[in-house]
C-alpha cells in the first residue's frame, strides 16, 4: 500500500550476517568444546545459536521508509516501534562505509536533524546507493512546500 514514488529500504542479509558472525564463531566454539569436554557443551552452543538467530532477525526487521514528507523507521520483532522524521526538519548527511562493507556494497548513512526526540536517523547496512541525492531533493521540496527558510 506504498505509493509509487516512496522508497522501502531493509539492511541487507550480508550485513545482518556479519553482524551475527562472532556469535556463531562461540557457536561453533562451544561445540567443540562438546566434542572434546563434556557435552554439556552442547546447551551453550544451542543458546548461543539461538541468541544469533534472534539477532539476525531483529537486524533484519528494521524498514526505512522515505516519502516526499517523513522518513518513517520501523523495528521490532515482538514489540514494534516506529519513528517519523519530517522532511524538512533533516540538516546533514553523512555516509560512512567500513572496509568489509565497501566490499559489498552497502553502506551506513547517518541523517542530522533538528527533532526533539530524533537527533540523528540512523539507516545501517543498506545497500549502495544514491539515496543521499534523492533525499536532498525531497528535503528541500519539503522546505518549499511548508515554507520554511533556514537562517545562519
Amino acid at each position: 500500500m506504498t505509493p509509487v514514488n516512496d522508497i522501502e529500504l531493509k539492511p541487507a542479509y550480508i550485513w545482518a550476517f556479519l553482524k551475527c558472525f562472532p556469535l556463531l564463531l562461540l557457536a561453533v566454539t562451544f561445540l567443540l568444546l562438546a566434542w572434546w569436554l563434556s557435552h554439556y557443551f552442547i546447551l551453550f552452543s544451542l543458546a548461543v545459536t539461538g541468541a544469533a538467530w534472534y539477532r539476525m532477525l531483529y537486524l533484519r526487521s528494521y524498514t526505512f521508509q522515505i516519502t516526499h514528507e517523513l522518513i518513517r523507521l520501523q523495528h521490532g520483532i515482538f514489540n514494534k516501534r516506529s519513528d517519523l522524521v519530517e522532511m524538512f526538519r533533516i540538516k546533514d548527511y553523512v555516509i560512512t562505509q567500513s572496509f568489509l562493507q565497501q566490499l559489498f556494497k552497502i553502506m551506513n548513512v547517518t541523517l542530522k536533524t533538528t527533532d526533539p526526540e530524533n537527533y540523528s536517523v540512523d539507516m545501517f547496512g543498506i545497500p549502495e546507493s544514491d539515496i543521499i541525492d534523492t533525499i536532498r531533493e525531497r528535503v528541500q521540496q519539503a522546505r518549499q512546500d511548508n515554507h520554511i527558510y533556514e537562517i545562519n
